[in-house]
């Protein structure tokens, strides 16, 4: 993007939403928010104000859902659900409404829509979907993208697992290396497939810049690692030499405690960014040597704040 534009971030309030609306203000875009916030431009509760949110926005970008990182309790199961589904069909209804609609909407998927992979990596043409409720809440989310009443161009991005400093995903990581604990989690042969933030950011941009896009997209670094790998980078970049392993037994265990699912790291997920790739996408951060090394960097040391389920 390289005049100012006007963006909508829904769900602006997460990890990837602060850095999305950081950015693009940074940049000199204006960005208008929806959320449940009494500052947001656009409140779910109000229909009214969705309209008026996007409203000649050029581009639209949800990432509203409730964390995965819990238990799934039939409760949390169905929170989860909803508040992705529900949140997408609600802007569907917006969209529908609005006389000038942005060109793109850009909505959340997930890269752990495809079955646990170890034999080859999966794109968006041949990939396999999986099976599980992660891969039903997906397609779920996905469907209700695809079937809102608006006739833009619409992605849905499926994501991998989001790195960068400040929060998300990396801080347990981290955390576990400078505890001297970050050795291979499980047998540690689980692909871990995974994008840096910057590059996220960016690939939406180069998304909202290339017309011919639509539909599924994966964004993930075209250089996954198996777990054993992604552990044993991290202790490099904290300077740790050892990391103690942790079995799948004491994995599930440990999940229990703090109210989250093993499968969050037992499960291999190999997502190739084919679209990507074949639409001349470049990324910043290919490799997770130099994508660990920025964020190790930019973290403050000592133990990192993290949300449990």
């Amino acid at each position: 993007m390289t005049t100012a534009r006007t963006i909508t971030v829904a769900g602006a309030s997460g990890f990837v939403g602060r850095h999305l609306v950081a950015t693009w203000r940074n940049a000199g875009h204006q960005v208008r928010t929806i959320g449940r916030a009494p500052s947001d431009d656009g409140r779910w509760a109000d229909p009214t104000s969705l309209v008026g949110a996007l409203e000649g926005s050029d581009l639209l970008v949800n990432l509203a859902g409730r964390s995965v990182s819990c238990r799934y309790s039939k409760r949390n199961a169905d929170q989860i659900l909803a508040s992705r589904v529900g949140t997408t069909a609600a802007l569907g209804r917006a969209l529908s409404l609005a006389h000038t609609p942005p060109e793109l909407w850009v909505n959340a998927s997930t890269g752990t829509i495809y079955r646990d992979a170890r034999d080859r990596p999966m794109d968006e043409t041949t990939g396999e979907i999986g099976s599980g409720f992660s891969v039903e809440v997906a397609r779920a989310w996905e469907h209700e993208l695809y079937s809102a009443p608006t006739d833009i161009r619409k992605i849905a991005l499926r994501m991998s697992i989001v790195l960068g400093a400040g929060g998300g995903a990396v801080n347990p990581i981290i955390n576990l290396a400078r505890l001297g604990l970050g050795g291979p989690m499980g047998d540690g042969g689980q692909v871990f497939s995974w994008v840096h933030v910057d590059d996220l950011v960016a690939a939406i941009e180069h998304l909202a810049a290339t017309p011919t896009v639509a539909g599924p997209v994966n964004v993930a670094s075209p250089h996954p690692v198996a777990n054993a790998e992604l552990m044993a980078v991290t202790r490099a970049a904290v300077g740790r030499s050892h990391g103690l392993p942790t079995p799948a037994w004491l994995l599930e265990a440990g999940a229990r405690v703090i109210r989250t699912e093993a499968e969050l790291v037992l499960k291999s997920r190999w997502v190739d960014p084919g679209v990507l790739r074949d639409s001349g996408f470049g990324f910043r951060y290919p490799h997770l040597d130099g994508a660990l090394a920025q964020i190790v960097a930019a973290s403050p040391r000592g133990i990192l704040a993290t949300q449990l389920g």
